[in-house]
């Protein structure tokens, strides 16, 4: 999320040429089983986290996808222009029935819908999420283009805004970094001793080898590198594999602490913004009132086009 979701946000931000909007999607959340306490406070927890991470609400507008009911007004609009087959066939619905064969809810295959209404109720130019999100992203601009021949409507057909980190291998060395996965990923607010244990147990081979024949665990030991101590350092170490070799706990051991002094500041701001829990109250009501004004233009146009209003 770091990489290929915030880094792009920030970027964003700071571009003068763009108005952002930046959304805790909580609606998606109850697509599959969910606690409500947990979400109560997960959801809390991700906007502190965005604003701890740089967003600034004095520069993008921050809230709750629930408290902009549009969302899912408009999502109910898109899903006449969408067939039930084209919804089934989608990868990402494939492997969430897999991983929760008894909840396979309309909720879970509308998805994919709800994410298009998220994005075209604001009729955006780029939208800043990670590559596996590209199958989703296309799904929204199928939408556009049946609503926009359909019903005339004039919404955009985004496009992903692409960071360095879009994709993230895990830590256990198969598939990508992934929350959903225990013992895949490293916290932004995890102290240096739970970073260096996490980083520890990425897998290894003898620290030597074909670079053509690398093992997944390297390979995401190499890829955290680039990312946090740059290309030449990931070039000296492939350098090394194919030579002298490594030797992985010093490489681990460094790549931690790099890794935590990175998120240091965002720990430092985060501490500080839970001891304020006016101001985060404050940027929730705001922000949800700043999207409505442009969501409710939206949806008047659209039931507007839709026959709903003279």
């Amino acid at each position: 999320n770091y990489f290929g979701a915030v880094k792009g946000m920030l970027e964003l931000q700071s571009d003068e040429r763009y108005e952002t909007l930046y959304m805790v999607a909580d609606l998606h959340t109850i697509t599959t089983p969910y606690d409500v306490e947990e979400l109560k406070k997960n959801r809390r927890e991700i906007l502190i986290e965005y604003l701890a991470a740089g967003l600034d609400p004095e520069k993008s507008i921050i809230f709750y996808q629930s408290d902009v009911k549009e969302h899912a007004e408009l999502a109910f609009y898109l899903s006449t222009a969408v067939t039930i087959s084209r919804m089934q066939h989608l990868p990402t619905y494939k492997d969430k029935i897999k991983q929760y064969p008894k909840d396979n809810t309309i909720a879970l295959l509308n998805y994919p819908i709800l994410m298009a209404a998220d994005i075209l109720l604001y009729k955006p130019e780029f939208v800043p999420v990670g590559i596996d999100q590209e199958p989703h992203l296309e799904v929204a601009r199928e939408i556009a283009k049946k609503m926009n021949n359909i019903y005339k409507t004039d919404f955009p057909e985004p496009k992903r805004f692409i960071t360095d980190g879009e994709y993230i291998p895990s830590l256990t060395g198969e598939g990508k970094m992934s929350k959903s996965v225990e013992g895949s990923y490293v916290n932004l607010t995890d102290s240096l001793e739970d970073i260096e244990k996490k980083i520890a147990k990425i897998p290894t081979d003898a620290g030597k080898g074909n670079l053509d024949k690398i093992p997944g665990g390297v390979l995401t030991l190499f890829k955290l590198v680039e990312l946090f101590q740059g290309p030449e350092k990931k070039s000296e170490l492939e350098k090394h594999y194919t030579d002298i070799g490594i030797k992985y706990n010093e490489v681990k051991k460094q790549l931690s602490k790099v890794i935590y002094d990175e998120f240091s500041t965002f720990q430092t701001k985060r501490r500080s913004l839970i001891e304020d829990q006016k101001y985060i109250d404050e940027v929730i009501k705001q922000g949800a009132e700043k999207a409505r004004v442009i969501a409710t233009k939206t949806i008047d146009e659209v039931k507007q086009k839709m026959g709903f209003s003279l």
